[in-house]
């Protein structure tokens, strides 16, 4: 008998065969469990206490797998398939995070049954391929117009803090941002900004045609609103010149100490005459300014802000067509931009510089209103959700039913086509359909009905006329036709859900051995 031979360290851990695979499957429910309640326009909302106290409240999935304080390694698989599925097409984390812990808790049912990993791993894409085409197959005939792209970014946003009496208003004022910015090469996604700010209600948000930038003024004196402005960029301080080596003048005299005040002044007033000669109203300094400099900007009427982010001088630039200068030499015509109007305004002890550029502005802003921090802070997570599922809608394959719709159509069609598969990956088809009808169970579930007697009505409406789902009104919920009731979603949302869930889920499922070093 030979020795056994050891190739671990002492302190390393090692779960092998069906252990590992419960360890991993009790891990993806787990974390499913954890957002499922918050499906759905009746979905709930979870408050996230982090060690400092800063609390958080929201029902975006993706918010809260990032919050959570996850530590085992399957976990935090289906976590970042919550952040693909955001990155992708900014909604559907939930509906992903879900599907994958169903489709791990039907694999452990499989398991039981001695069904092989590769069997369900293969009986899996089979049906992940099969739901692609139901979804192709419920696909919305006709052009994208306004109202409809609307209803996507209301469904989007139905139930994450807007308020039911807001969510269509705000969703017309992303459909508004999106075609600002739509040309004939798509939707510039970075030219749509949010920017939030507490104190006042959800109704007060309103649509920017340019960007807000959080400055004010360097000096008391300058102007608080300009129109028709003329704009400049500059990269560089606006100070007195050091030079590049180290020298010392020595000054014996009044005249001479009043003689380097007047030529310090002389190049600082230089700076102001140059902008006001080159017919600048509105300077965008990434820089420090001079007090001094300030004040003769003051006095030639010239708005000016110093120390602006790189990035919301790229916005500025964006909205006026203004150049970024290096230097004030030999300002030219072309380096400037225009502008429509440029506002100061104060909220609280802050004041914003709203920056207009009009129709002809390649940049807007939605300037998100809430009443409290928390409650902006979700109505931000919710516009920038409507606006990537509005941008998905046009550029990535138009939308589907939502309510659940478009999962029944995938279960009954997975189902179908399951009969023609043999041998013990048909099992494997029809588990898939089962995960998926996890998606309308949680809906009614979450709107208080009963989520079996809803399930079957949806099969029996679904069969009978092809397309239903689960309609919440007030606080109950009927079956009924979510095209009826303005419920659609894009359908790159369901495709990115279906693939990532399945993904995540036969990954983990082909895990036989897990070893663990301290």
């Amino acid at each position: 008998m030979q020795q056994p031979m050891y190739v671990l360290s002492e302190d390393s851990s090692r779960t092998r065969g069906r252990a590992a695979q419960e360890s991993n499957v009790s891990a993806g429910k787990a974390v499913a469990e954890a957002v499922r309640t918050t499906l759905g326009p009746r979905g709930m909302d979870k408050m996230l206490v982090d060690s400092t106290g800063d609390v958080v409240i929201t029902n975006d999935g993706a918010t809260i797998l990032d919050e959570m304080d996850i530590d085992h390694p399957a976990a935090q698989m289906i976590v970042e398939v919550a952040e693909s599925q955001e990155d992708a097409v900014g909604d559907g984390t939930t509906t992903a995070a879900v599907l994958v812990g169903e489709l791990l808790a039907r694999a452990e049912d499989l398991l039981d049954d001695d069904v092989h990993p590769t069997t369900i791993v293969e009986g899996y894409a089979e049906a992940a391929r099969l739901a692609n085409e139901a979804i192709d197959d419920v696909v919305v005939d006709g052009e994208l117009d306004d109202d409809l792209l609307a209803s996507v970014a209301e469904s989007s946003m139905t139930g994450k803090g807007t308020g039911d009496v807001a969510a269509r208003d705000l969703a017309e004022l992303v459909v508004d941002a999106v075609r600002r910015v739509a040309d004939e090469d798509g939707v510039a996604r970075d030219r749509i900004h949010v920017h939030p700010r507490a104190g006042a209600a959800a109704a007060a948000t309103e649509l920017v045609d340019g960007v807000i930038v959080d400055e004010e003024p360097v000096h008391d004196e300058m102007p608080r609103r300009v129109s028709d402005a003329t704009v400049a960029i500059l990269d560089a301080k606006l100070e007195v010149r050091q030079g590049d080596v180290d020298a010392e003048y020595s000054i014996s005299s009044v005249e001479g100490l009043n003689a380097a005040i007047e030529a310090e002044d002389a190049e600082l007033r230089g700076y102001a005459e140059t902008l006001s000669e080159a017919g600048v109203d509105v300077l965008f300094c990434r820089k420090s300014i001079d007090d001094r400099v300030a004040g003769f900007l003051a006095d030639a009427g010239i708005l000016a802000f110093e120390s602006v982010k790189s990035s919301d001088a790229a916005d500025v630039a964006d909205v006026t067509g203004a150049k970024r200068l290096g230097t004030l030499d030999e300002i030219e015509a072309d380096d400037l931009g225009r502008l429509e109007s440029i506002e100061i305004e104060a909220y609280g002890d802050d004041e914003l510089a709203f920056v207009r550029g009009g129709d002809a502005a390649r940049a807007v802003t939605l300037f998100v209103r809430g009443s409290t921090e928390h409650v902006v802070d979700e109505l931000e997570r919710a516009m920038h959700d409507a606006v990537d599922v509005a941008i998905a809608a046009l550029d990535s394959g138009g939308v589907v039913p939502g309510a659940g719709a478009t999962e029944i159509a995938v279960a009954a069609h997975v189902r179908s086509e399951s009969a023609g598969v043999e041998g013990r990956k048909q099992l494997a088809i029809e588990a898939f359909a089962d995960a998926v009808d996890a998606i309308p169970r949680t809906l009614a579930e979450n709107t208080g009905a009963d989520p079996i007697d809803t399930l079957v009505d949806l099969r029996a409406r679904h069969d009978a006329e092809g397309r239903a789902g689960v309609i919440a009104e007030g606080r109950a919920a009927r079956v009924g036709d979510p095209l009826d009731s303005g419920i659609v979603d894009p359908a790159a949302v369901k495709r990115e859900a279906f693939e990532s869930a399945t993904e995540s889920a036969t990954m983990l499922l082909r895990i036989d051995d897990v070893i663990s070093a301290e």
